[in-house]
C-alpha cells in the first residue's frame, strides 16, 4: 500500500489567543462595540471610532506574531490528557511532522509530558502545517476591527466569499489546500505503511478532510461552519489496501475531544 498505515492529525490546545477571545466577548465595551458594528450602516463614524479605540487600547491584542503565540496554562491541560488518552488508540508514531508554532510546538511537547514514548520519536518541524496566514488582519486579532479599518476587505470578502478571498499579505483557503496536499505527498511518498502524526491547526484538519475526501469550496465551507476542529481534537485516518488499485486512507475518527 502506499499510503500510511495510519495518520493522526491533532490540533493545537487551547492558546493565548483562544484564551483571548473568550475573555473579549466577556467584556462590555467589546459588547457595546458589537452592537455599533451591527448598525455600522446606519452611523459608520461611531462603530469606526470605538473600533480605533479598541485598538489604541491593545487590551485584546497579544503583540506577538501568530507563529509566536503560546498555548494557554488550559491548552498545556487538554494536551496532557490527549496524550495519555491517546497512547490507548494508537500505535506509537514513527515519525511527527508539527507546525513551527509555538501553541503545537508545546501541545506536541505536554503530549508527551504524559506519553513519554513520544519523546523517543523522531520530528520533523513542518511549514507546511502551519495556519493559514491572515496577513495584515493580525495586526488588529479581530475580523470586525479589521474590516471597520478597511472597509473594501468587506466589500471583497462578500463578493468572494470566504472559500476564496486572500487576506492582504496572507492566505485564502486554496493556499492552505496547496501546502497541505503537497505535504500529504512528502508523507505518502516517505512514509507507506507507517503510522504517522501530524500536530497543526484548524485548517491543517479541515485541509485534510478536504484533500482526501475531494471537498469542494460548499463543502469545506460547510464543515467549518458546523463541525469546526475544537482544540486538541483528534482526527485519525487508517490505511485501507483493498480500496483502489493502491489502497486509500480512510476516515476513521474526526474532531474527537478527549479531554
Amino acid at each position: 500500500m502506499k499510503w500510511p498505515e495510519t495518520l493522526t492529525v491533532v490540533r493545537h490546545g487551547e492558546s493565548a489567543y483562544n484564551a483571548l477571545k473568550k475573555a473579549r466577548e466577556q467584556d462590555p465595551r467589546y459588547a457595546d462595540f458589537k452592537r455599533a458594528f451591527n448598525r455600522r450602516r446606519k452611523n459608520p463614524e461611531v462603530a469606526k471610532a470605538m473600533a480605533e479605540e479598541l485598538v489604541r487600547d491593545g487590551t485584546f491584542s497579544l503583540g506577538v506574531g501568530d507563529h509566536d503565540t503560546p498555548l494557554s496554562e488550559k491548552g498545556h491541560e487538554q494536551a496532557r490528557i490527549t496524550g495519555k488518552k491517546l497512547a490507548k488508540m494508537i500505535d506509537l508514531p514513527d515519525v511527527i511532522f508539527v507546525s513551527p508554532y509555538e501553541r503545537t510546538r508545546e501541545t506536541l511537547a505536554s503530549m508527551a509530558t504524559a506519553w513519554p514514548e513520544l519523546g523517543e520519536v523522531k520530528v520533523v518541524e513542518e511549514e507546511r502545517l502551519r495556519e493559514q496566514e491572515h496577513g495584515t488582519a493580525l495586526l488588529y486579532n479581530d475580523w470586525r476591527i479589521f474590516q471597520l479599518m478597511h472597509p473594501e476587505q468587506e466589500i471583497l470578502r462578500d463578493r468572494e466569499g470566504p472559500y476564496w478571498y486572500r487576506y492582504p499579505q496572507g492566505e485564502n483557503v486554496p493556499d492552505a489546500r496547496e501546502r497541505n496536499r503537497s505535504l500529504l505527498g512528502t508523507t505518502t511518498r516517505d512514509y507507506s505503511d507507517k503510522d504517522v502524526m501530524w500536530v497543526g491547526h484548524h485548517l491543517s484538519i479541515l485541509s485534510t478532510r478536504a484533500n482526501l475526501e475531494r471537498f469542494g469550496a460548499d463543502e469545506f465551507i460547510r464543515l467549518d461552519d458546523e463541525e469546526k476542529p475544537v482544540n486538541c481534537g483528534v482526527t485519525i485516518y487508517r490505511g485501507d489496501p483493498d480500496l483502489g488499485q493502491n489502497g486509500r486512507l480512510v476516515l476513521d475518527v474526526y474532531n474527537q475531544q478527549l479531554y
